[in-house]
Order: C-alpha cells, then sequence, then structure tokens
C-alpha cells in the first residue's frame, strides 16, 4: 500500500508541474494577443509562431531520445548509475555544442528560408534556448529516477513562472518605461522587436532551469563510456524518426501556413499568429491527453499481467472518452465565452477551434490505443503510424492551404489524427485485442456531436448571448445526465462521487 501511495504522490506532483506549467503558459495568451493587437504586432507573433514550431522540431535532433534510454538503461544489471549520467550527459553537452556551431554557420541562409531576413539574431536565441533545454533534459531525468517529484515540478514551474513575468514585463510595463526614460533603457527597447523580447523570455526561462539543476549537473566530469554509448545510441535512434514525426503531426502546419498562405508575407504571418492563439482555446482537452500520458503507461504496465488487463483497459478507455467528450462540449458549447481569452484581433479564427477540440479528442483516444504496441513491443508500429500521420499532414496541407487558409490546417489535422486513430484501433485489435465497447463509446461520441450541432443551429437562429449561453448550459446538462443514467451502476461504486449518486438516485426514486 505504500508503495501505492508514493506512485500516486509522484504521479499527482509531475502531473501538477506539467498540468500547472501548460496553464502558466496559457496565461500568456490573453496577455499577448489583447497587447499585441495591431497588423505589425501580429505580423511579429506569427513570426513567434513559427520560430517555436522550429525549436519543438529541432528539440527531438537535440535530445535524439537519449531521455527515454536513460531511463531503460538505469534498471539494467552491471550498469553504473554514475557512468550512465556522466554518459547521457556528456554526450547532450558534446553534440549540442557541435549543432548550434554547425547551424550558426548556416544562420544567414535558416533566417532566409523561415522568414526572419534582417533579424539573424532571432537563429541565435533559438539556438541559444534549444541548447539550455537539452542540457536540462539528463538532469530532470534524474530527479524522476531518484523519486524526487517535488523539485522536479518546482523547478519546471519556477522556469515558466519566469516566462510569464517577462511576459508581462516586457509587453505590459516596460513600453511605457522606456518611453519616460530618456537612457540606457529607452535606447535599447528601442533597438528590440515584440518577437525578439518574447524569444529573450523563453531563453531566461531555459538558463533559470538550467541553474535550478545545479546540484544534479555539478558532478559532471565529461566522461564518455564508449560502449555504454552505443548501447544508448542503438536504443534511442529509431525515436528520433518516430518523435520527429509526431512533431511534424503538432507543430508543422504553423510552418507551412506561413510558406503557402495566398497573400504578402505579413498578411501569411498574421494568419499564422490568429491560428496559433485560436489553436491554445482548445487546451482543456489538452490538459487532460497530458495528465492522462504522466499516469497511464505505468498504470497499464504495472496491469499487463493481471487476468483481467483487457477489461480494465476497455474500462479506462471508456471513461477516458467520456472525460474528452465533456472537454469537448465545455469548450465548443461556450466558445461564445472562451472567445474572449483571445484579444479582438485574433478572433477571426475561433471557427477552427471545434475542428481542434475533435481532432485533439482523436487524438488522445489514439493515445490510449497506442499502448498495445508498447505492451507488445511493436514499437516500430508506431513509428510507421507517426510517419504516415506526418505524410497525410504534409499533403493535406500542400494541397488545400492555398485555397482555405488555416482552416486547411484544423482539418487536415483532424484527418491526421482520425486515421491514425483508426489505423492504430484495427491493426491493434489484431495483434494485441482489447475488448474495448465500440457500441457504447461510438454512442458517446455521437451523442457529443449531435448536442454541438444543435447548439449552432441555436447559434443560427439567434446572436443573443444569454439565450447561446443558457442552450449550452442546457444540452451540457443533458450530456451529463446521459452519462449519469448509462454509468450509474459503475458511479455508485466509484469512491468519493459514489455516495452523492445513490442519493440522488433515490431522492429521484422517491420523488
Amino acid at each position: 500500500m505504500s508503495g501505492i501511495k508514493q506512485l500516486a504522490g509522484q504521479t499527482v506532483w509531475y502531473g501538477l508541474s506539467n498540468i500547472g506549467g501548460r496553464f502558466l503558459s496559457y496565461l500568456t495568451t490573453p496577455i499577448i494577443t489583447y497587447l499585441v493587437g495591431t497588423r505589425a504586432g501580429q505580423a511579429e507573433m506569427g513570426t513567434y509562431t513559427i520560430l517555436y514550431g522550429y525549436i519543438a522540431l529541432l528539440n527531438i535532433v537535440f535530445t535524439y531520445g537519449f531521455e527515454t534510454a536513460y531511463f531503460r538503461f538505469s534498471n539494467k544489471e552491471g550498469i553504473s548509475q554514475r557512468s550512465l549520467f556522466q554518459t547521457a550527459f556528456t554526450s547532450h553537452i558534446i553534440s549540442t555544442c557541435c549543432f548550434v556551431f554547425l547551424i550558426s554557420l548556416f544562420r544567414v541562409s535558416i533566417g532566409d528560408f523561415v522568414g526572419v531576413e534582417g533579424h539573424y539574431s532571432y537563429i541565435e536565441w533559438c539556438l541559444s534556448i534549444i541548447a539550455f533545454d537539452t542540457f536540462c533534459v539528463i538532469p530532470l531525468a534524474k530527479l524522476r529516477k531518484e523519486a524526487r517529484p517535488k523539485k522536479y515540478a518546482f523547478v519546471n514551474l519556477a522556469g515558466i513562472a519566469v516566462y510569464v513575468f517577462l511576459i508581462i514585463y516586457f509587453l505590459a510595463y516596460l513600453p511605457d518605461a522606456a518611453a519616460k526614460s530618456t537612457g540606457w533603457l529607452h535606447n535599447w527597447y528601442l533597438q528590440q522587436t515584440k518577437t525578439g523580447l518574447l524569444l529573450k523570455a523563453n531563453l531566461a526561462q531555459a538558463v533559470v532551469t538550467f541553474i535550478l539543476l545545479f546540484k544534479e549537473w555539478r558532478t559532471i566530469r565529461f566522461e564518455l563510456e564508449k560502449n555504454l554509448w552505443r548501447q544508448l545510441w542503438r536504443y534511442s535512434s529509431p525515436m528520433i524518426i518516430g518523435g520527429l514525426a509526431g512533431m511534424v503531426n503538432e507543430v508543422i502546419d504553423r510552418q507551412m501556413l506561413g510558406k503557402l498562405y495566398n497573400g504578402s508575407e505579413q498578411e501569411s504571418n498574421i494568419q499564422v499568429a490568429i491560428y496559433g492563439y485560436c489553436y491554445k482555446l482548445s487546451i482543456i482537452i489538452t490538459l487532460f491527453i497530458s495528465a492522462f500520458k504522466m499516469a497511464a503507461e505505468p498504470f497499464f504496465f504495472n496491469k499487463s499481467q493481471d487476468k483481467d488487463a483487457g477489461k480494465v483497459y476497455a474500462r479506462v478507455m471508456k471513461w477516458f472518452v467520456i472525460t474528452l467528450a465533456i472537454a469537448f462540449l465545455f469548450t465548443a458549447l461556450f466558445l461564445d465565452i472562451w472567445k474572449y481569452i483571445v484579444g479582438p484581433a485574433y478572433r477571426s479564427g475561433v471557427g477552427v477551434v471545434p475542428v481542434l477540440l475533435a481532432a485533439n479528442l482523436c487524438l488522445g483516444i489514439y493515445y490510449n490505443l497506442s499502448i498495445w504496441y508498447k505492451l507488445a513491443d511493436k514499437l516500430r508500429i508506431g513509428m510507421y503510424i507517426a510517419l504516415f500521420g506526418a505524410a497525410i499532414t504534409f499533403l493535406g496541407n500542400y494541397y488545400f492551404i492555398p485555397v482555405f487558409g488555416y482552416y486547411a490546417c484544423a482539418w487536415t489535422t483532424f484527418s491526421c489524427y482520425f486515421l491514425m486513430m483508426i489505423i492504430c484501433y484495427k491493426v491493434g485489435q489484431r495483434m494485441y485485442p482489447i475488448p474495448y465497447n465500440v457500441k457504447k463509446i461510438a454512442a458517446y461520441l455521437v451523442a457529443m456531436l449531435l448536442l454541438y450541432f444543435i447548439h449552432v443551429g441555436v447559434g443560427a437562429i439567434t446572436g443573443n448571448l444569454v439565450i447561446r449561453v443558457l442552450a449550452g448550459m442546457i444540452l451540457m446538462g443533458l450530456f451529463l445526465m446521459l452519462v449519469l443514467f448509462a454509468e450509474k451502476k459503475e458511479l455508485e461504486r466509484m469512491p468519493f462521487i459514489g455516495p452523492y449518486v445513490t442519493k440522488w438516485m433515490e431522492k429521484r426514486a422517491v420523488a
């Protein structure tokens, strides 16, 4: 029991650090979109969004799966924990310095390609961010390996808090302070761009995180055990392809929108900014998925030897889908309110939010389904599915962005995750069958979509905000009632909420 308590406690701390960190970052959305509303400002935010996507892609290359390899080999007999840490961390330091040096040589060509002509310092800032992020990977993995979730959470949240503080300072306070100053602050601010300031805030976050991990990396002696390194590389190298493919599915649509949109460079960047910040309105589903990913894999692996493991997986899937459906409706039915999170200049893109919500719902189901190839040691199949999704992403965006703009990005994202979900289910049921209650899951998803389209119909009849919100509350209540009546037996057996469900049912029976 103490082991279960420890695992539960660690899951809470890791979940809080990741979800809390995402939420803190999310707070920058209204700050940025309300304070940066001019067309020139929007274009800069588009540039920042594009650069951030490339940062995410390069992070996969710079880390080359050594975090996972570190965990995998930390439990192997005959491997020194000290040698493992020194080898993995030293490898990251050497490779990162080499990557940064080589890429810096071509920063002008790269800057021209990504559309930051005249601002080649952006490339240097991005490389610095990636470098410090990479330096933090193995020390953070060491914290997780040593079961120190509180420090892990503190380090992550402290870094993100620095980022949020600097965003507020740079965009809300600094312009007025610089205007009133006649000294160095005024001169310095005149040389800055909003994209550059946001990159500096990101770099400060990475540096602070690295400094807070001092106790973890101060023992580094730049030792690299060649035989151990080869084992780590053989294990982790296939993850580069799968990781890049997965990241392409998540971020490449912004880059392609900036390149393929049928308009001027400024108009293209504005479209990227609108799409990027409206995308953030689908965060509720993303938060649920993040929490699930943190807790699910240990749970699934621990249950894999049980006789009823398949039934447990199926039950988890059903409740996961119910949770995602509620998150979808909670956002989509009240989008008239949620849209005020982004500034007026960015709200023209809110129409993509329901599509992106549906896309992320499919992604969440895919993550749940993907446990079969992890349990069956068929990780290569997961890589192939991710590559297939990347092909859909490239082709869909390439052909349709010039015609439909960011709506093509949203629908391509949905198509990608929907097809990945279907393929993963079909292949998984042949190779590692799990008795999912497909009919009930499909019924919940159909009910979710039906209620959403009813709300769309209400919106077409009236533009009155009060009526639309009331309609959303009624429709949300109907879905919750559906779940309550369909799952009442399971709900009554659940801790905490079970007694309340039982009492409500008894009162209803008496009435």
